[in-house]
């Protein structure tokens, strides 16, 4: 009898020294987890180490998940929200100092010089011949059409032709000085293309830079026609670049839906919808990006950040915090996902803490400190 008493506090003592598995009631897990947990491992971290390590955990809460459409997407800039700046004379191309692709313009602010200064044929000295010659007949024909001599016809022409080699002559001033005619941005914006480099000639009208305002954007998501169906429940959507982690979120950039296709278009396996936005962020006009269209939301969804997802050849885990200092690899089956959150089917229960941060230092630890989970001897 002495011998069974001793074995049994002996034993008390064993599990008082593991880590506990208990649900968010502190209740014991049923006979089925406790299986699932004889072929996974406990990894020990204390609390210090957790924190130095940036280990963060969620308690699970199911709540609304929407439903989510996968598809490509691209971002276009606002129809009238563009314009094309382009070389009013003649000349040599001098670019604003700083000036590249997606640097900031103001309305007016000079970006190009033009100077012809070391030209062959010189505009500006051209201009000045002209100007000078208009104005001493039109002075002269100013006299003579008081008497006569000059019929108002031809005086008329005379005045129009001075006038027009004036105007030509003021807009090469600043070529005759030798700092180039200033070239000026017509709207506010960001350098979306720059067509012409430091040293080109160009010529009047030449497309000379793209200025773009960023202010409203267009995302135009390319569905697969398989979901066809379900567009109409289409409320928001969500988008992630290739130049960033981030996920923007249409509805917190006051965006709106503002068409969904109803065919696909010419040899076109999808079908176009489209959303504006506000660009209250660094989204770059022309980026195509990963899209994810949001439908009807769901009730009671279990669903986990996407950094809390850790994949083992095409098989994907969470980490579990059962006591402060334990943790355990629990293999999921995950569902939908906005970018942001993936949805769990299986493997998780309301009220479990997961690890959204520091997944990989866990895995990590988990390699080199994992203990058995518990002992399955009888």
């Amino acid at each position: 009898m002495k011998k069974g008493i001793f074995m049994v506090s002996a034993l008390s003592l064993l599990l008082l020294a593991s880590c506990q598995h208990k649900d968010a009631h502190g209740e014991e897990a049923d006979a089925h987890d406790a299986e699932k947990k004889a072929h996974s491992t406990e990894i020990v971290i204390s609390t210090e180490q957790a924190r130095e390590a940036g280990i963060v955990v969620e308690r699970i809460v199911p709540g609304g998940f929407s439903g989510v459409i996968p598809a490509g997407g691209k971002i276009l800039a606002a129809s009238g929200n563009e314009a094309t700046i382009v070389a009013t004379v003649p000349g040599i191309v001098k670019l604003r100092q700083g000036i590249t692709e997606g640097t900031p313009v103001g309305k007016g602010s000079t970006v190009f010089t033009i100077s012809a200064d070391k030209l062959q044929d010189n505009p500006a000295k051209q201009a000045a011949v002209a100007y000078q010659t208009a104005k001493a007949e039109y002075e002269r024909a100013a006299k003579l059409v008081k008497d006569n001599i000059v019929t108002r016809k031809e005086f008329n022409g005379i005045r129009a032709n001075y006038e027009s080699a004036k105007i030509a002559y003021e807009a090469l001033a600043g070529s005759r000085s030798g700092n180039g005619v200033a070239v000026s941005s017509p709207i506010s914006g960001y350098v979306k293309t720059c067509l012409v480099k430091e040293g080109d000639y160009v010529s009047v009208g030449q497309p000379m830079m793209n200025v773009t305002q960023t202010r409203k954007l267009y995302l135009k998501a390319n569905v697969p026609e398989r979901y066809y169906s379900i567009l109409g429940t289409v409320r928001s959507a969500k988008f992630k670049t290739a130049y960033s982690n981030r996920i923007y979120d249409i509805g917190t950039m006051s965006g709106r839906l503002v068409a969904t296709g109803k065919s696909t278009g010419d040899g076109s396996p999808y079908i176009p919808v489209t959303f504006e936005f506000n660009n209250q962020a660094d989204v770059m006009p022309g980026a195509f990006v990963e899209t994810y269209l949001l439908t009807a939301k769901r009730p009671n969804v279990i669903s986990v950040p996407v950094s809390a997802l850790t994949d083992e050849n095409g098989v994907n885990f969470v980490y579990v915090q059962t006591d402060p200092t334990c943790y355990e690899r629990r293999e999921v089956t995950i569902g939908e996902t906005d970018g942001e959150r993936v949805e769990i089917t299986s493997g998780l229960r309301g009220g479990e803490k997961v690890v959204t941060r520091g997944a990989t230092q866990v895995r990590l630890a988990g390699a080199s400190t994992s203990i058995p989970a518990h002992s399955h001897e009888h």
